[in-house]
């Protein structure tokens, strides 16, 4: 579930609710301070940094999308955890990383981004977006839910220096994948 308006707190993925109770501690002027500096990294050295995206960015790397991650951007990342490429089928991820599949897996990459940067609360204003893919995904807002295609919107707005990152709890597929 995410607030349709949740603060820009989170520096790391792994350690966004500490992290969130630790600025709300110390002087406005810290907090100030240390919301700066998430717009410091940009999305690929986010994702590094949490911990919770080694086979995201594993992929990204067997994709060569990094660069284009970590490239001005803007960019809103609909980004997978470990768990959720977990839930894929025995094999597909190893499958996927390798390189004569590698077009097969920038088309799914690709299918998580969209240009851009689209906040939680614009997220719940519409039903679609088109992906860097090419093809739309489907957007559902439902009381404080959101889900993009079948995944659901776990952690919302982690703010990048070019772009945003909303955390999903599955890996969603282009039609046709």
């Amino acid at each position: 579930m995410i607030p349709r308006k949740r603060p820009l707190l989170a520096l790391l993925f792994a350690q966004a609710f500490l992290l969130a109770l630790f600025i709300l501690s110390v002087p406005a002027s810290a907090a100030h301070h240390a919301e700066s500096k998430s717009h410091e990294k940009d999305i690929v050295d986010v994702a590094l940094a949490s911990g919770d995206f080694d086979t995201l960015v594993a992929a990204l790397q067997a994709a060569d999308l990094v660069d284009t991650l970590k490239s001005d951007g803007p960019f809103t990342v609909f980004a997978p955890t470990d768990a959720a490429f977990a839930k894929l089928p025995a094999g597909t991820i190893e499958s996927l990383l390798k390189p004569e599949n590698k077009e097969r897996l920038i088309a799914i990459l690709t299918y998580h981004v969209v240009p851009g940067q689209v906040t939680a609360a614009e997220v719940v204003k519409v039903d679609s977006a088109a992906t860097v893919n090419g093809q739309p995904v489907a957007i559902k807002a439902d009381g404080d839910t959101v889900r993009v295609n079948q995944a659901t919107v776990v952690v919302a707005d982690i703010a990048a220096s070019n772009g945003v990152i909303h955390v999903i709890d599955e890996v969603i597929l282009p039609p046709n994948s």
